[in-house]
C-alpha cells in the first residue's frame, strides 16, 4: 500500500532509498519483485511499437515524412488518459472483476494490446494508413490503459518507502528491456520475418504479461478503496464529480502553489526527446542505416548506456535528492539531439552513431527512475491510479501533440537544402526546446531549498 503523499520540499530534502538493478537482480527470487519485472516488460512491449518503430515500418514502405508525423498522434492516448482514470479506480471489470480492481483491468488491457498488435500486423501499410492507424490508436489507447492500472497497482504493492523502490526499479528494469526489444531486438526479427511477422510476434509476447498479472496479488481490498474514495455512487453528480475531480483538488490542496510549477516543469521535462521521436527512424533510413545495425548498436551501446544511466540516476538521486537529479537529467538529455544533429553533418559513421546511442539511453535511464519514484511520491491511496495518470499526462501531453508536425518540420526545413541539412536543423532546434525544462527543474530546486531552510529551526 502506498505511503501518502510527501511535500515537495520533503522528497527533495529526505531522498528515499532508491533500488538498483544489481538489487532488483538480487531480489527476483520473491515473487512480488519477479512479478513487477515482467509486467514492467509488458507495459513498455506497445510503446514504440506505435511510434518510433511504427515510424522506421512506414519510411521504409515510403510513407511521406508529414503523414509518419501525423500518425504519431496516435500516442496522445497516453498522455489523454487521467480522462478515463477515474473509471478504472471506481469500477471493476466486467467478468474479469473477479481477480480485483487492478489485475481485472490489466489483464484486460494485456489482452487488447496483444490482439491489437497482431491486427496491425495483419494490416500493414499495404492496407492503407488509415486502417493502420486505427488499429495502431487501439494499441496505444489500451496500453495507455495498462500503464494507468499498472502504475496503481505497483505504488499500492509496496509496504514501505524501501520496498516501493524496489518494486519501482524492477518495473522500470522490465519496461527498459521493452523498450530494447522493441526498438532494437525487433529489427533482426523484421529483417528475418518481416515487419508483419515481427509485429505479430510481439503481439503474442504480451501472453507473459498475462501470465503475471494472474500470478500477482491483488494489492488493496474494495473495502479499502470505498472507505477513501467514499461511498457515494460514481453515477451521482457528487460522486461523479469527487472521481474526476477530487484527485486533481487533492493534488493541488496537498501541494499548494508549487504543485503547479511541479506540473510545468514535468510537462516540458523530456520535450526534446518527443518532438524528435517520429523523425529518428525515417532519419536512419534516409542516412542509409540498415535494420540489423541499427539493432546491433541498440542492443550492445544503448542496453549498457542505460543501464549506467538506471544506476548512475539512482545512486546520484539517493546522494543528492530528486530535485538536482531532475535538474541534471534535463541539461543532460538534449545533448542526444545535438548528437544527431552532428551524425547529419557527418554522415554515415559508426563511432558518432555509438555516441549519440550512448548518451540518448544514459540521460534517459538516468532521469526515468528519478522522476517515476517523484511522481510515485505525490499521489494518494484512492486516487493512485488518476493522479499519476494526471501527472504522466502532463509528463508528455505537449510532446506528444507538437511531435505530430515533425514531418512538416523537416519537409519545411527542406525547401532549398539538402534533406540532411534539413535533419540538421530540425535536431538542433529540438534541443532548444529543452531550455525552458532547465529553468523549471531549477526554479523547483530553489524551491525546495527555500522550504527547507524555513522548516529548519533557528539554533540560539
Amino acid at each position: 500500500m502506498t505511503q501518502p503523499p510527501l511535500p515537495a520540499d520533503s522528497v527533495s530534502s529526505e531522498p528515499k532509498k532508491t533500488a538498483g538493478a544489481t538489487d532488483v537482480l538480487k531480489a527476483l527470487g520473491r515473487g512480488r519483485v519477479l512479478i513487477a519485472l515482467v509486467i514492467g516488460f509488458g507495459s513498455g512491449l506497445p510503446f514504440l511499437l506505435t511510434g518510433a518503430t511504427l515510424s522506421l515500418w512506414l519510411r521504409e514502405g515510403g510513407t511521406e515524412l508529414a503523414a509518419i508525423g501525423f500518425i504519431s498522434w496516435v500516442g496522445l492516448a497516453y498522455s489523454l488518459k487521467f480522462l478515463w482514470a477515474p473509471i478504472v479506480d471506481r469500477f471493476d471489470v466486467p467478468l474479469l472483476g473477479r481477480f480485483g480492481r487492478r489485475r481485472g483491468w490489466m489483464l484486460l488491457s494485456q489482452a487488447v494490446v496483444g490482439l491489437s498488435l497482431i491486427a496491425m500486423a495483419i494490416i500493414g501499410p499495404e492496407g492503407g494508413l488509415t486502417v493502420l492507424g486505427i488499429a495502431a490508436l487501439v494499441t496505444a489507447f489500451a496500453s495507455a490503459t495498462q500503464d494507468i492500472v499498472v502504475d496503481a497497482w505497483r505504488i499500492e504493492s509496496a509496504d514501505g518507502d524501501e520496498d516501493q523502490a524496489l518494486l519501482t526499479s524492477a518495473f522500470q528494469l522490465g519496461y527498459r528491456f521493452a523498450i530494447l526489444a522493441g526498438n532494437a531486438l525487433i529489427l533482426f526479427f523484421a529483417t528475418w520475418l518481416g515487419w508483419s511477422g515481427a509485429y505479430a510476434l510481439w503481439g503474442a509476447a504480451m501472453s507473459l504479461a498475462i501470465i503475471a498479472t494472474l500470478f500477482a496479488k491483488e494489492p488493496v481490498d474494495r473495502r479499502t478503496l470505498a472507505e477513501v474514495t467514499g461511498q457515494v455512487s460514481l453515477l451521482s453528480p457528487r460522486g461523479l464529480f469527487d472521481a474526476i475531480v477530487g484527485p486533481f483538488l487533492t493534488f493541488l490542496k496537498t501541494h499548494g502553489a508549487v504543485a503547479l510549477l511541479m506540473l510545468a516543469a514535468i510537462s516540458l521535462y523530456r520535450l526534446p526527446d518527443f518532438v524528435m521521436g517520429p523523425m529518428v527512424g525515417p532519419f536512419y533510413t534516409d542516412l542509409g542505416l540498415d535494420k540489423p545495425t541499427i539493432g546491433a548498436m541498440r542492443l550492445s551501446v544503448g542496453l549498457i548506456a542505460a543501464f549506467l544511466g538506471i544506476a548512475a540516476g539512482g545512486l546520484f538521486a539517493v546522494r543528492f535528492g530528486f530535485g538536482k537529479t531532475l535538474l541534471l537529467g534535463a541539461l543532460i538529455g538534449p545533448l542526444s539531439n545535438l548528437g544527431y544533429s552532428l551524425m547529419a553533418v557527418v554522415g554515415l559513421s559508426t563511432p558518432v552513431f555509438g555516441g549519440v546511442l550512448f548518451v540518448e539511453n544514459f540521460s534517459e535511464g538516468f532521469a526515468g527512475a528519478a522522476l517515476v519514484a517523484y511522481m510515485a511520491s505525490l499521489t494518494s491511496i484512492g486516487y493512485t491510479a488518476t493522479q499519476y495518470a494526471l501527472l504522466s499526462s502532463f509528463y508528455a501531453l505537449l510532446g506528444k501533440f507538437l511531435k505530430g508536425f515533425s514531418g512538416v518540420a523537416v519537409e519545411s526545413l527542406q525547401q532549398g537544402r539538402p534533406l540532411m541539412d534539413a535533419y540538421a536543423l530540425f535536431f538542433a532546434g529540438t534541443a532548444a526546446v529543452g531550455i525552458p525544462a532547465v529553468l523549471l527543474c531549477w526554479m523547483l530546486l530553489k524551491h525546495h531549498r527555500k522550504a527547507k531552510k524555513s522548516a529548519t529551526p533557528a539554533v540560539a
